[in-house]
């Protein structure tokens, strides 16, 4: 007689959250039950050079047991896995992957190189979560999730402490579910219960391609910010994302603020070098006579002149940013929108 086949459920959770996700995590997994029917998979932007309390804190919030996973580790349901500090946690085929890959908008881990390899690895059986956090980190991985038959899910963006990340999801991703904080739990609780309904298959990564994205894309002229490689320009749903050779990844919004960040490095070392420039041409002076003495103090006057040019740029652009975003943070006056 033959055997029934095993019906398959959303039984692969991964979540992503940036700033303030520590809070809500706690009080996702501390709803869920300690024998839940699925593994789930967190990645929380954290500082990398400091190691991470987070599995413990999470484990005694009274949920699934959490943990930072080793490499090539089993994954078994109801367990928590937390990407380590600096590395991205990837999901194969019935195992973790932890790996220094190349950072994705700025960050190891991602939360889109999570999503993006659950999809791969195991199609409509994953739930993709998008929680409170900056910029738009998760819009891409999510996209890829919805693309292999995945379930989207959003925290309500007015629920979230940073509601980019929400916002910029429900944007441009086809989301199955937006919720509030205190309603997920539930609601995650109801999905990995459902049998999967769509039929499109996983794809497996390519060897050592865990961190690529679908398509190489069209040459976009521009350099990556952190390799000098240069970058092609992919499009998924609407949403755009620059990729370099390496695998360096940025979405427009990442790519801005990584290139504002490598222009300003940029002239605080020409502001070193006009002023070491200005010392060594100082000393030269006082060892030289009549008219080359003259030609020396003119150099160093100018060399001076170009530092303190530039270093006020960066100052008053600094100053400059810190109004713009005290006067966005304000509250707006009476009868007037914010």
């Amino acid at each position: 007689m033959a055997t029934a086949a095993k019906v398959q459920t959303h039984d692969i959770v991964v979540v992503g959250a940036s700033a303030g996700g520590v809070e809500a995590l706690s009080t996702l997994v501390s709803q869920l039950p300690r024998d839940l029917p699925a593994a789930v998979f967190v990645v929380q932007h954290l500082a990398p050079a400091f190691p991470s309390a987070l599995p413990e804190l999470l484990s005694r919030r009274g949920g699934p047991r959490a943990v930072h996973p080793v490499h090539g580790e089993e994954i078994v349901p109801g367990r928590i896995y937390v990407a380590p500090p600096d590395n991205h946690l990837l999901v194969r085929p019935g195992y973790v992957h932890v790996v220094r890959g190349p950072k994705e908008n700025g960050h190891r881990p991602s939360v889109d190189a999570l999503f993006r390899s659950a999809s791969a690895a195991y199609g409509p059986r994953v739930v993709g979560v998008v929680l409170t956090g900056h910029l738009d980190c998760g819009t891409a991985g999510l996209l890829s999730v919805k693309a292999r038959g995945g379930i989207a899910v959003v925290q309500d963006p007015d629920d979230a402490a940073a509601p980019e990340m929400p916002a910029s999801a429900i944007q441009y991703v086809a989301v199955d579910h937006v919720a509030r904080l205190p309603e997920l739990p539930s609601l995650l609780e109801r999905l990995v219960a459902e049998p999967v309904t769509s039929s499109r298959p996983a794809r497996q990564p390519v060897a050592l391609g865990e961190l690529e994205g679908e398509e190489p894309g069209l040459p976009a002229e521009i350099v990556c910010p952190q390799c000098q490689g240069s970058l092609t320009l992919g499009e998924v749903g609407g949403f755009q994302v620059f990729r370099c050779h390496v695998g360096h990844a940025f979405s427009f919004e990442s790519l801005a603020i990584e290139q504002s960040e490598e222009v300003e490095r940029a002239l605080w070392a020409a502001v070193r070098s006009l002023e070491e420039s200005a010392a060594i041409t100082r000393r030269a002076r006082a060892r030289a006579t009549g008219d080359l003495q003259g030609r020396l103090g003119e150099k160093e006057d100018v060399q001076l002149q170009q530092a303190d040019l530039i270093r006020g740029m960066l100052l008053h652009g600094r100053a400059k940013e810190r109004s713009d975003v005290a006067e966005g943070d304000a509250p707006a006056a009476p009868g007037h929108p914010g």
